[in-house]
C-alpha cells in the first residue's frame, strides 16, 4: 500500500504542474481539433482521386492519426519537466523524499503516460462522435494499447532528457524523434501508400520496414481498423506496441535511477 501511495504522491505532484499551464492546454486541443476540421476537409478535396478511393475520406482516416499526434506531444511533455530537474540539480531534495528510487521513476514514468491519455480523450471522443463508434470490446482494446503507447512515449522522452544537458539538444532530439516517428508512419497517409513508394524507389525500403514496427502507425491503424474497417486488424498492430512501451519504460526507469544516483 505504501508503494502505492508514494506513485499518487508523485502523480498528484506531476498533474498539478501539468494543469497549471491549463489554458495553454486548451488552446492546442483547439489548434488539433482545428486542424482536424479544416486541414482534413481541405485535404479531402486535395488529394489524388485514387488516394481518396483507398481512404473514402481524409476526414475520417486522419481522425484516428490526430488522436495519436495528441497523445504523443503530451505524453512528450513530460521529458521536459526532467530535463529541467536534471539542469537544476534538485535531485538532492527527490532523494531526500521518504520513497523508493524505483518507485519515483516509475511514477515518473506512469504520470506522463497518464497525462497523454487525459489530454488525448477529447480527440478521441471527437473521433468517435464523427468517424464511427466500436463495440465494447474493441473500445477497452483501443484504450490498452493508447495507454501502452502513452507510456513509451514517455519513457522515450525521460530517456532523451536524462541523457541530454540542455534544452537546445533536448529540444533539437525531440524534433528528430518526431519528424522520424511521424513522417515515417501511417499517421498522415496509408501505409499502403508508404509501401507504393518504396516499390518504385522513391522512398527508402529500411524507412518503409520502420513504418511497418512503427507503434504511432500500429496505433493509427489499429482504430482505422476498428472503425473503418481498413486496414484489417492484425495482432501485430498490438505487439508492437507492446514492445515499443516495455523496451522504453524500463529504460527510462533505468536512466532516471542512475541520474538521481549521480546526484
Amino acid at each position: 500500500m505504501a508503494v502505492k501511495r508514494h506513485i499518487v504522491y508523485i502523480l498528484e505532484n506531476d498533474f498539478r504542474n501539468f494543469f497549471r499551464y491549463k489554458w495553454w492546454l486548451v488552446g492546442l486541443i483547439s489548434m488539433n481539433l482545428a486542424d482536424l476540421f479544416i486541414m482534413a476537409i481541405v485535404y479531402n478535396r486535395m488529394l489524388n482521386p485514387e488516394i481518396i478511393q483507398q481512404i473514402k475520406s481524409y476526414f475520417n482516416f486522419f481522425a484516428p492519426g490526430l488522436t495519436v499526434t495528441g497523445l504523443f506531444a503530451s505524453a512528450f511533455m513530460i521529458g521536459r519537466e526532467v530535463n529541467m530537474e536534471k539542469r537544476r540539480e534538485v535531485h538532492q531534495y527527490l532523494l531526500s523524499l521518504p520513497m523508493t528510487r524505483f518507485e519515483l521513476a516509475f511514477g515518473r514514468v506512469l504520470s506522463g503516460g497518464l497525462r497523454g491519455m487525459m489530454y488525448m480523450s477529447p480527440l478521441l471522443l471527437t473521433c468517435f462522435a464523427f468517424v464511427g463508434l466500436p463495440t465494447l470490446t474493441q473500445f477497452f482494446i483501443i484504450l490498452c494499447v493508447l495507454f501502452f503507447l502513452a507510456m513509451g512515449i514517455s519513457g522515450l522522452s525521460i530517456a532523451i532528457a536524462v541523457s541530454t544537458r540542455s534544452i537546445d539538444k533536448f529540444v533539437t532530439a525531440r524534433g528528430l524523434v518526431y519528424y522520424l516517428l511521424f513522417f515515417c508512419s501511417s499517421v498522415f497517409y496509408p501505409f499502403s501508400l508508404i509501401e507504393q513508394l518504396g516499390r518504385e524507389g522513391k522512398f527508402p525500403l529500411f524507412l518503409v520496414q520502420f513504418a511497418r514496427i512503427n507503434p504511432l502507425s500500429n496505433a493509427s491503424d489499429l482504430i482505422r481498423s476498428f472503425l473503418l474497417g481498413t486496414p484489417s486488424f492484425s495482432p501485430e498492430m498490438i505487439i508492437s506496441v507492446l514492445v515499443f512501451s516495455v523496451v522504453f519504460t524500463g529504460l527510462a526507469a533505468f536512466a532516471y535511477i542512475k541520474l538521481i544516483e549521480r546526484a
